[in-house]
């Protein structure tokens, strides 16, 4: 998800690092570690779920509203 694939364009690289820095931002309990070991959505959620101790809904509806219009591929 926020990790890099190698071969990506430099654009690519930019906006993963820009929405790395975002998600650091809206959660801060996320290290950067954290967030460069997470590929996918569920991830994201399980992990925001855990952290924070707030119900598996509310975790998914979060990221939801955080990653509407991004593109992470």
């Amino acid at each position: 998800m926020f990790g890099f694939k190698g071969g990506e364009t430099p654009e690519t690289v930019t906006r993963k690092k820009g929405y790395l820095t975002e998600a650091r931002k809206k959660w801060s309990f996320l290290t950067h570690y954290d967030l460069t070991t997470i590929k996918t959505k569920g991830q994201l959620c399980n992990m925001i779920k855990v952290r924070s101790a707030i119900s598996e809904e509310k975790a998914v509806a979060d990221v939801e509203k955080w990653m509407a219009g991004k593109n992470f591929s």
